[in-house]
């Protein structure tokens, strides 16, 4: 993660450390990647970082994804491909 998105990212989460070693939190997938960086404060949103490939990174406000399936998802609104509970254990999440 560039520094210049790690200082933007601690101003909007409050706090002195964010990992630069970011994941896909998604399963694997194509198109743009999302790592989840914190709690932005807000209800009901958090702050990811979206990137595609080696493109740049970008940092978005995303809301938090409503569907339930016996426990909350861990996404956001909208999200490609599965909800975090419907992963199985032998799939690895996308790291890309």
């Amino acid at each position: 993660m560039p520094l210049d998105l790690v200082r933007e990212a601690q101003e909007k989460l409050t706090v002195d450390h964010v990992d630069r070693a970011v994941q896909c939190q998604l399963s694997t997938h194509d198109g743009d990647h999302f790592g989840l960086l914190g709690d932005d404060g807000m209800c009901g949103t958090a702050l990811w970082l979206r990137w595609y490939g080696m493109s740049e990174a970008e940092l978005v406000v995303l809301p938090d994804c409503p569907a339930t399936g016996g426990e909350g998802c861990c996404l956001f609104a909208d999200h490609a491909e599965r909800h975090t509970w419907e992963d199985t254990p032998e799939e690895a999440p996308c790291i890309s």
